[in-house]
């Protein structure tokens, strides 16, 4: 398929590229309605082994498109009818990012250029995290006199000690891509662009030859876990750990292994959803 606001490319290692340079890679109204179409769509059809996020141009995104802030019925609250229609609306951004978190597959964000507002929300709510050394990332929502409200707040405690994430938020400072990795909300730094693709390229051809089933079951634990009780979690990853246990895969990765070679591994089955 093809979007208005990204490339998608699919395969094992698929790419969803924002390709929108000239305007900064801004996130528009269609970019809410594609993101969790496509990521959803990749995650059904059990191919893709991982996502790589990337986006053109000297700018990963400056965040959201200013054509949603001058939208004025979007935007309408002078009601209170009128405010909960704006809150629902509201909650299917939300949505368009958490996608991305529970997506059957690791997505890694490689982040080329500044990543600002909104797209600190996107790139939370991935798994992995690349810089160049020009990626700056600033929550500009504080600047701009609200409340970011589509992930940040609730995912970068998560990530960072809360102490720092607050001091982020409330100032809407700039953090630069060192202290990032200093922190470990990026993994890595690039001195280039072309540095950046070949180190998350790296890491994806890793996370690709794994057993899909037992990267697909780890992800899910990873996100049970940031929310639960390490007790919770414990019985939640023996259920899991039961509903996914292949012993055709484990006697192939040794088999891989006394070969040198790479394993053969079930894949992912297809989602069929009713009505679909």
């Amino acid at each position: 398929m093809s979007y208005e606001s990204f490339a998608l490319e699919t395969g094992a290692i698929s790419r969803l590229r924002l390709n929108r340079p000239d305007k900064r890679n801004t996130m528009t109204p269609a970019f809410w309605r594609e993101l969790p179409e496509a990521v959803g769509a990749l995650s059904d059809g059990g191919e893709t082994r991982v996502l790589i996020l990337e986006a053109e141009g000297p700018v990963f995104t400056a965040g959201m498109d200013i054509s949603v802030f001058t939208d004025a019925n979007a935007l309408k609250t002078d009601t209170a009818a009128a405010r909960e229609a704006f809150m629902t609306a509201a909650l299917s951004l939300q949505e368009a990012f958490t996608a991305l978190e529970t997506a059957r597959f690791p997505v890694i964000a490689a982040m080329q250029g500044p990543c600002v507002g909104g797209g600190v929300d996107m790139v939370t709510a991935c798994d992995l995290r690349f810089a160049t050394k020009d990626a700056w990332m600033r929550i500009e929502e504080t600047n701009i006199g609200m409340m970011a409200d589509v992930g940040t707040i609730q995912r970068l405690p998560k990530l960072i000690p809360e102490g720092v994430a607050r001091e982020l938020v409330y100032t809407g400072s700039t953090l630069s891509p060192e202290r990032a990795e200093k922190l470990g909300l990026v993994n890595g730094i690039a001195e280039t662009e072309a540095d950046l693709r070949n180190m998350v390229d790296h890491v994806a051809q890793a996370i690709a030859t794994k057993p899909p089933l037992a990267v697909s079951g780890i992800k899910r634990s990873f996100l049970y876990a940031r929310d639960h009780t390490v007790a919770d979690s414990l019985a939640h990853a023996m259920t899991l750990q039961a509903s996914i246990w292949s012993p055709e895969d484990i006697m192939e990765a040794f088999a891989a292994r006394t070969e040198k070679r790479e394993g053969r591994f079930t894949p992912l089955s297809p989602v069929r959803r009713l009505g679909s």
